[in-house]
């Protein structure tokens, strides 16, 4: 047995009790506010008041902003300084269709070979909750999901597609896919709540494309999942058109 003597036990406890960097704290801090909308897209960075909140120098947080962007999160400004991205029509659609390539193939290797029993009870608990939160709509009388409930749903459908492409055990495929939702996320933050016509429709192809990767129907697969991600992606644009004719108008367009 290798001997660990006591100077190498504490280095290795000071390891895993490192405390967080001041520049992964202002990473966090940053990237938390953006995802959560307080950060609105299109919000200017003012590095002298969030330095201050986090009461440290601007030096962690500029590299917290260097990261930030080359994820990104915030792009920069003509005029100086950094920006929270403000997607245009093309970047949804680019972030969609990366999504679809990296998706439907990583469907068709999980297809490929038999799921493990925690892994599929897992995706049938998420598969189930989308259906639990549209009969909690149903019972509230409500059109459509709340901020709240919107959120719980991109969590479900988050866990749902990061599950399938985790079951095709391609760790890189996985980081871009998780990397692209993400994003997509950002513009998620002003999307209009699901109604119920569309959690039914989105737990009917959550079903689907379970059902064809527990028999390992690779075509079957793959289809029903480009279908869904192309549905969503249209959807989107949609959203994205509606936004910008109520910006032109200076005012919501009314439901008909």
């Amino acid at each position: 047995m290798l001997y660990v003597g006591p100077c190498q036990q504490c280095a290795d406890m000071k390891t895993l009790k490192a405390p967080q960097s001041i520049q992964e704290k202002a990473y966090s801090h940053l990237r938390g506010r953006i995802l959560s909308g307080e950060l609105a897209p299109g919000t200017p960075l003012s590095e002298v008041s969030i330095a201050r909140e986090l009461g440290n120098s601007r030096g962690p947080l500029r590299e917290a902003i260097r990261r930030l962007t080359g994820e990104g999160f915030l792009r920069q400004s003509p005029s100086g300084g950094s920006v929270v991205v403000d997607f245009s029509r093309r970047d949804i659609a680019e972030l969609y269709e990366l999504r679809e390539a990296l998706e439907v193939y990583a469907v068709g290797k999980a297809a490929a070979h038999e799921l493990g029993r925690t892994e599929l009870e897992a995706l049938e608990t998420v598969v189930n909750d989308v259906l639990v939160l549209r009969n909690e709509l149903a019972r509230s009388k409500d059109r459509q999901l709340n901020a709240g409930g919107m959120r719980r749903f991109i969590r479900m459908d988050l866990q749902f597609h990061t599950r399938l492409v985790r079951a095709a055990a391609n760790s890189r495929i996985l980081k871009a896919v998780v990397d692209t939702r993400v994003l997509l996320n950002v513009f998620a933050i002003r999307r209009k709540g699901h109604d119920m016509a569309q959690l039914t429709q989105i737990h009917r192809y959550h079903s689907e494309i379970l059902a064809a990767v527990v028999r390992r129907d690779l075509p079957g697969a793959t289809r029903l999942l480009g279908e869904h991600i192309r549905l969503s992606k249209e959807e989107r644009l949609r959203e994205y058109d509606e936004r910008e004719r109520e910006a032109a108008l200076g005012h919501p367009i009314a439901d008909l």
